[in-house]
């Protein structure tokens, strides 16, 4: 396979699958130049130093060193310090004064750092310093509570806020400030190339991908898995009963408050106006996705998510198409399907997200960006910005035959010819 600059983790491709959605126009440059800068300008606090403090370096098996620590990131209203744990995950083998890049990993619903190690682990036999942190409420910033217990009272109390007293944004918004802080973080060590920075996440962890992604140009490149959607289409086709059901008790609360004899159609509107405000406009997908164009996205869904509707997926990917193809950056846009699955991520899918090893020594082009290769050597077929959709459900119609040890072991530059951590078949990553 022709050795190109960029990076593998995006080098798939694509068959047309569902037939196009109607988008809204391409923004002009202006548009989205606004959008950005009124998405920084909402979420933006007081910044605080990083005050990095290092609780554990553990030199682990199979090749790794992990370390554990945390970093401030911003000043509440009570003037006390939050700060964010993090896991840190780096090849053994590394050179002292080697810059690796770097991808942040981000959970989804109810997980916590921790559930990241498979991907962290990966990545670093990869070539990659990884880090997985907590996103807000979750966690170690979970005060102790399990799964998602922490956060849904936490949407529940920002939307019972009064007018006038400040307005958190725990869903979603508030770790999409973290996400940045933990990149400003990342460009202090010295074992991190500061212009090779990338970001994936899965589900919640997915959404804040293409949120803090597309207005920070530092990320150069994302992976948002079973999380690209249109909250406005989810609206407007009553398909957004799965997404409510994610923080189910915040709905419930929001219904009460509202008078309302349930959850509805008018009750999300409120909620999710108060709590991600914007979402259903310039701040959802099909908006925000544009801002990445000629910057590499990968895009990861499963065509039977009831949490993504693949009508909403449609629109937002459309979108991103079109802002590609004005950048003349076609190639740098890609989609995968699974046909007939769910809210969760195929190996494939799997393996299409973690391919990364020519990063490692891929340099950024010209401008900033990386370009992406054709993996037809793995049995892809190229094309721009199109999507590829499964053969049968469950598998990605690139790959012909399903990964085998040999197969794994060589994708990952490594002698290990063990069973991959990160090949679960009909395993859903994460619920919600």
């Amino acid at each position: 396979m022709k050795n190109a600059l960029g990076l593998g983790l995006l080098g798939l491709l694509l068959v047309a699958a569902h037939p196009r959605a109607q988008a809204p126009p391409p923004p002009t440059p202006s548009l989205a130049s606004e959008v950005k800068t009124k998405f920084l300008r909402m979420l933006d606090r007081p910044r605080v130093a990083l005050e990095t403090r290092t609780h554990e370096v553990k030199a682990g098996h199979r090749g790794v060193i992990s370390e554990r620590l945390d970093f401030a990131v911003e000043a509440r209203p009570d003037k006390s310090i939050e700060r964010v744990p993090a896991l840190v995950v780096r090849p053994d083998w590394a050179k002292p004064g080697e810059r690796l890049p770097a991808v942040i990993v981000l959970h989804g619903t109810g997980g916590r750092k921790e559930v990241m190690w498979p991907w962290l682990e990966q990545l670093a036999h990869r070539g990659f310093l990884a880090i997985a942190i907590d996103g807000r409420y979750h966690g170690e910033r979970a005060g102790g509570q399990k799964g998602s217990k922490a956060y849904v009272e936490a949407i529940t109390r920002a939307w019972r806020v009064k007018p006038g007293e400040p307005q958190p944004h725990p869903f979603y918004y508030d770790t999409c400030w973290d996400v940045w802080r933990t990149i400003d973080y990342l460009q202090t060590r010295p074992d991190v190339d500061p212009d090779r920075i990338g970001l994936i996440g899965s589900s919640k962890g997915g959404i804040e991908t293409w949120l803090a992604g597309s207005v920070d140009d530092r990320v150069k490149v994302a992976v948002p898995m079973i999380a690209v959607q249109s909250f406005r289409w989810s609206l407007e086709h009553d398909q957004w009963q799965a997404r409510a059901n994610t923080i189910r008790e915040a709905h419930v609360a929001a219904a009460a408050d509202l008078g309302e004899p349930e959850v509805n159609r008018k009750v999300c509107r409120a909620l999710w106006a108060k709590i991600i405000p914007g979402m259903v406009y310039e701040f959802d997908a099909p908006s925000m996705l544009r801002l990445f164009a000629g910057r590499p996205l990968l895009i990861l869904n499963g065509e039977k998510d009831q949490n993504c509707p693949i009508g909403g997926a449609e629109v937002a990917i459309t979108s991103a198409r079109a802002a590609y193809h004005d950048a003349d950056a076609d190639d740098r846009l890609k989609v995968m399907i699974a046909k007939g699955v769910g809210h969760s991520i195929t190996p494939e899918q799997h393996e299409a997200a973690r391919v990364v090893r020519r990063l490692a020594q891929a340099r950024p082009a010209p401008g900033g960006c990386l370009s992406i290769p054709s993996l037809q050597g793995d049995g892809g077929a190229s094309g721009h910005g199109r999507t590829l959709e499964a053969s049968e459900p469950g598998r990605s119609a690139f790959l012909h035959r399903p990964p085998t040890p040999r197969r794994l072991a060589e994708s990952s530059g490594s002698d290990r010819t063990g069973p991959d951590p990160l090949i679960r078949p009909s395993r859903t990553v994460e619920p919600q």
